[in-house]
């Protein structure tokens, strides 16, 4: 069966001399392996750098149930990335961004509503200056998280001003474990987290310092709520670039 759909390439694996092996994110059809043969030969005019993580695809499939490695018929750029591969801080994003859908996204499983939200964050991270991506990753972070059902309990208020990873949000009690989560923390994730479009993050001021308090807060919380989680190895090259 044929199945046309758009999708965001998670990861590409080299397989044999000329080809590889790809996740990719699929509208229609959740998260699917791709063998792609001969993309990488001599005579595939550069058709392997359109399987970079994070490009966006028009994809046509070849797609047989219960086989796990499917195949593309047809394939193009279903959006031109301008510098979000080149430029070292939308790129370090990029990855971070790609690496939590990796650990998060079940197989197989069909989530168009978060599979827009992704595709038009991947759309606005490479259209917006530089200057104005420093909260993207947290609200990332978020979003993908209510979309899989791992939102956080209750609000920020004078009432609930902590942060508690054990109870898995906003509480009246200071968290038991330690923390290096501010109750001011905590108010700016309430705000950040309160923005209806990736267009009005600029105006929620945070620092760097702040902004990586809360991602690795976030990263722990879903690291309880997922079997898989892991670490997240991007993130020290995030903190690194962005600052």
């Amino acid at each position: 069966m044929l199945q046309t759909t758009n999708g965001i390439v998670l990861r590409s694996i080299k397989y044999g001399d000329t080809s590889l092996i790809c996740n990719i994110f699929t509208r229609q059809l959740g998260v699917q392996t791709y063998l792609l043969q001969g993309v990488r030969s001599s005579k595939a005019q550069n058709k392997a750098a359109l399987f970079q993580p994070a490009t966006l695809l028009e994809i046509v499939a070849y797609q047989k149930p219960q086989k796990n490695l499917q195949r593309l018929k047809e394939y193009r750029a279903a959006y031109l990335a301008a510098n979000m591969q080149q430029e070292v801080v939308k790129n370090s994003i990029a990855l971070f961004s790609v690496e939590l859908l990796l650990k998060l996204l079940p197989e197989h499983a069909p989530l168009p509503e978060l599979f827009d939200f992704c595709f038009d964050y991947f759309v606005s991270l490479d259209k917006l200056p530089v200057q104005a991506v420093g909260n993207l990753p947290l609200f990332f972070a978020s979003e993908i998280s209510k979309h899989l059902g791992f939102d956080l309990t209750g609000h920020y208020s004078t009432a609930t001003p902590h942060l508690n990873l054990e109870e898995g949000g906003f509480s009246e009690h200071p968290p038991r474990e330690q923390s290096n989560i501010s109750d001011h923390d905590a108010k700016e994730l309430e705000l950040l987290r309160q923005v209806q479009s990736i267009d009005q993050l600029q105006a929620v001021a945070m620092s760097s310092a702040s902004r990586f308090r809360l991602l690795e807060w976030y990263i722990a919380f879903l690291q309880r709520h997922t079997q898989h989680m892991g670490q997240v190895k991007s993130l020290a090259i995030l903190k690194t670039i962005l600052h």
